[in-house]
């Protein structure tokens, strides 16, 4: 439809052409076209997403390596290996399967609680449906910070103004309106129309729907590049994977060669080497991750936040520092109207009623002040009607409505005071005698600063008469200051006790809000910031970069402060923490997107929530502890996992390229490898829901690789002693054959692989922290499984045996040394490498 240029038409153009009119589409003919339609994005049947899932399991290539092997080996006619092997292989892929589809499926639940609403006509009445739904001919109705869902033809607009940095990477908004254009127009210049994945940030119009999906501009964008952000937490996870891929690969490649030249089967070398790397590489990685996050993502949704960008959680763990506006989240969000009054500071009926008429025929951007002020009690004799709009909008900060009453025309303009100030060049005074306002000028600015120290929002209201029906800007001059609208917001119960626990967690807090400068100081006060260092927008203005990163360190809260000057000041402050960011308005959007981590609310505009990583059900800071704890919970059990394959797993590579040198037979079949591997595989799975001690949720999580090295070196080198010094105890003294070699071998690694889990889940001595209820019984029941095996009827298809009660025995004691020595080693390198 794109190619059609549609901007070159006018919109009865386009009703001819799509069937449609300025009343919408009926709900019959809407469904039909969605039914029709093949430029939507169809979603894949649930058999065939869990396919695709059950399919992914297999296609690393460490796991195809060995499925060919298998395969080869049975053309050879060993099939009693090849079945075992198969078994092991299917049953953890199935494994994995199940607890990645649960995943996924929790965050499916996720998105479609957030999924993005427009207000359509539909038989000519405006209803709210699911964007998604939305076809073409459809008529859509905009206010301020809604999303655009679609390409449209504007056919109706007030005082319009678009963003649409998405498309043409220019950040100041465009001025949009009703029209016809040439059709070789550039896209930036299309004033007529509005894009999907634009947003509208001031003003209201209708539109009608041209083109959807694949066919709009965006889609066709997104289809041919598509790109995806990564987190520090998803890059250095990869990162590492690669990491250690290489060395696995290294390892077993180097004991193939050793085996082969020591003349062993080239088969059973092969598998050998083969299921080694299987086993020691980190392939649970990415379902230990996934699995981790929707665990989080599930707990959190219980805590009343929806988490939408799945990879984020771990950021939420890294925050050291929260940035909030005030309203609704340090105050209560109900906005009090406690007073109407002049120049003097005393109640006027005219104030009130000028008041009423200017929030009740606002239509262009909805807000708490609009809405207490429309219940004022007001003489319902003092009807007006209408006649025009200049919508609010951020550079202006004035909200302008054109009325007629019986008796006169009136433009009634109300916002901050230094802009209303400045549009006015007469005052009311309370004995109704109209004077210059320079006369007042120092006497108002004070007035206005008494009511901010006093915790008041003090809003200015002005009027003028006008003679025509039609108002534009231009019009918002000479105008005569009736008074103030105060306005207070109270300060929320249990604020003070949640910034406490705020600062358990070393987070600090950091209000941003355009609000004057007094009240934030009075604000501040309230919750128990003694001496509040208050930086304004203006001082933000006359600041260079390098003194803002210094002064944003001490500031506690910003005052007046314009859009652009949030994204500015979450930048600077990003230079000495990891900065969260919590807002709902289209004024806090470019903050969003600058934080680590960006967080809206539930009843936040369209383009605030599509920005953020997270929605809150609640606008409360307690909802947010809740969060941070849970993210640092997710970031903590993911790191368990990494912790346990770069440990004992580094140390048994080395340790069976030691055996290999040593041994005239394998020193553990390639079946025995993948069953091992199995076994542990049941309680690893587990560690998203282990429980995570309290001392590691109060600090911040932070992706460290030199850590983590550090940690595979110390206990990589431990685990191999272990090993050996089993090696040497079964070949040495008890003297043992291949079978009972590989039989004790196999108890001792399964054992410490999952021992080691207990131990270092915890930084503590692991006695004195309580795991997860499913991580324990799963680990007790591969443990059992593990001492019984041998004992089993079909234990010589595995290459196990019985072990005599002294080979067990000294089994057992190798283990046991080997968890109060990893327990020590753990307490001394947590303290020594971590502060």
């Amino acid at each position: 439809m794109i190619e059609n240029e549609f901007w070159q038409f006018d919109a009865s153009y386009w009703f001819q052409q799509l069937n449609s009119s300025e009343k919408g589409l009926s709900r019959q003919e809407a469904a039909v076209l969605l039914q029709n339609s093949t430029n939507h994005k169809k979603e894949a049947s649930r058999f065939i997403k869990d396919l695709q899932l059950f399919i992914a399991q297999f296609k690393s290539p460490l796991m195809l390596l060995l499925i060919g092997a298998v395969i080869l080996s049975a053309f050879l006619g060993d099939t009693s290996d090849v079945f075992i092997i198969m078994f092991i292989v299917l049953s953890t892929g199935l494994l994995s399967f199940f607890q990645e589809r649960n995943a996924s499926r929790v965050v499916e639940k996720l998105q479609s609680m957030i999924s993005l609403k427009s207000t359509v006509i539909r038989d000519n009445q405006p209803i709210e449906i699911n964007s998604l739904e939305i076809v073409t001919g459809d008529i859509l109705v905009f206010k301020a910070g809604d999303m655009i869902p679609a390409d449209c033809l504007i056919i109706e607009d007030n005082e319009l103004n678009a963003n649409e940095a998405s498309l043409t990477g220019e950040s100041y908004p465009v001025r949009k309106q009703a029209g016809i254009l040439p059709a070789k127009t550039e896209l930036s210049k299309r004033t007529n129309c509005l894009w999907e994945g634009a947003s509208i940030v001031s003003g209201n119009a209708k539109a009608v729907v041209i083109a959807t999906g694949n066919n709009t501009i965006f889609g066709q964008i997104a289809q041919s590049a598509s790109t995806t952000i990564e987190t520090t937490f998803e890059k250095g996870i990869k990162d590492f994977g690669f990491f250690l891929m290489k060395i696995t690969l290294v390892l077993s490649v180097f004991i193939l060669v050793i085996n082969l030249l020591n003349h062993k089967s080239p088969i059973d070398s092969a598998l050998f080497a083969l299921a080694l790397a299987v086993g020691m590489a980190p392939e649970l990685l990415p379902a230990i991750t996934t699995i981790a996050m929707s665990a989080g993502a599930k707990r959190m949704l219980e805590k009343k936040v929806i988490v939408k960008k799945l990879a984020s959680i771990q950021n939420l763990g890294e925050v050291n520092l929260l940035c909030t506006d005030k309203t609704g989240t340090i105050t209560e969000g109900s906005i009090k109207v406690v007073g109407l009054v002049n120049e003097a500071g005393q109640a006027s009926e005219w104030v009130k009623q000028l008041a009423f008429w200017n929030a009740t025929h606002e239509s262009g951007y909805a807000n708490p002040m609009d809405d207490a002020l429309r219940r004022l009690n007001v003489d319902a004799s003092n009807s007006a009607q209408k006649i025009g709009e200049i919508p609010y909008d951020f550079l202006r900060k004035r909200l302008s409505i054109a009325v007629k009453t019986n008796e006169e025309r009136l433009l009634i303009t109300k916002g901050a005071f230094a802009q209303v100030i400045e549009i006015c060049s007469t005052v009311q005074l309370d004995n109704g005698v109209v004077e210059d306002i320079a006369l007042h000028q120092a006497a108002l600015v004070s007035k206005f600063e008494q009511f901010g120290m006093s915790g008041l929002r003090a809003i200015a209201i002005c009027y003028k008469n006008i003679e025509t029906d039609i108002i534009t800007k231009n019009d918002e001059t000479a105008m005569t200051l009736a008074g103030f609208i105060l306005l207070e917001d109270p300060v929320k119960e249990g604020i003070v006790e949640t910034i406490e626990e705020l600062h358990k967690l070393h987070v600090n807090l950091k209000v941003i809000t355009g609000d004057n400068k007094n009240v934030a100081a009075s604000i501040a006060q309230k919750i128990g910031i003694i001496n509040p260092k208050v930086l304004t927008g203006g001082e933000i203005v006359n600041t260079s970069p390098e003194a803002l990163q210094h002064l944003v360190k001490q500031t506690h809260i910003f005052a007046e402060v314009e859009p652009q000057q949030k994204e500015r000041i979450i930048l600077a402050l990003r230079r000495s923490y990891t900065v969260a960011y919590i807002g709902d308005g289209i004024n806090d959007v470019s903050a969003i997107n600058a934080a680590d981590v960006g967080i809206s609310v539930e009843n936040a505009v369209d383009v605030a929530r599509e920005a953020a990583d997270f929605v809150l059900m609640e606008k409360s800071l307690m909802v947010l502890v809740d969060g941070i704890k849970e993210g640092r919970k997710t970031f903590a059990n993911t790191l368990k996992y990494i912790f346990i394959n770069t440990g004992s797993t580094f140390g048994n590579m080395f340790s069976v390229a030691f055996a290999s040198l040593l041994l005239p037979f394998l020193p553990m079949l390639p079946k025995q490898i993948l069953l091992m591997n199995f076994i542990t595989d049941f309680p690893y799975l587990t560690v998203a829901s282990d429980n995570v001690d309290q001392e590691q949720l109060n600090k911040p999580g932070k992706w460290d690789l030199r850590f983590i090295r550090n940690y595979m070196l110390i206990f990589g080198i431990h685990s191999s002693l272990f090993d050996i010094l089993t090696f040497l105890t079964l070949l040495y003294v008890l003297k043992v054959k291949e079978s009972a070699f590989q039989t004790g071998w196999f108890i001792e690694s399964i054992l410490t692989e999952l021992f080691i889990l207990f131990i270092i889940r915890t930084h503590k001595n692991f006695f004195k922290s309580q795991p997860g209820k499913y991580l324990f019984l799963l680990s007790i029941l591969g443990l059992v499984l593990t001492l019984g095996l041998p004992y089993m009827p079909f234990a010589n298809d595995i290459g196990l045996t019985p072990l005599p009660f002294i080979n067990l025995g000294a089994m057992l004691l190798i283990v046991v040394a080997y968890i109060i020595t990893a327990d020590i080693l753990k307490v001394w390198f947590f303290k020594k490498y971590r502060s």
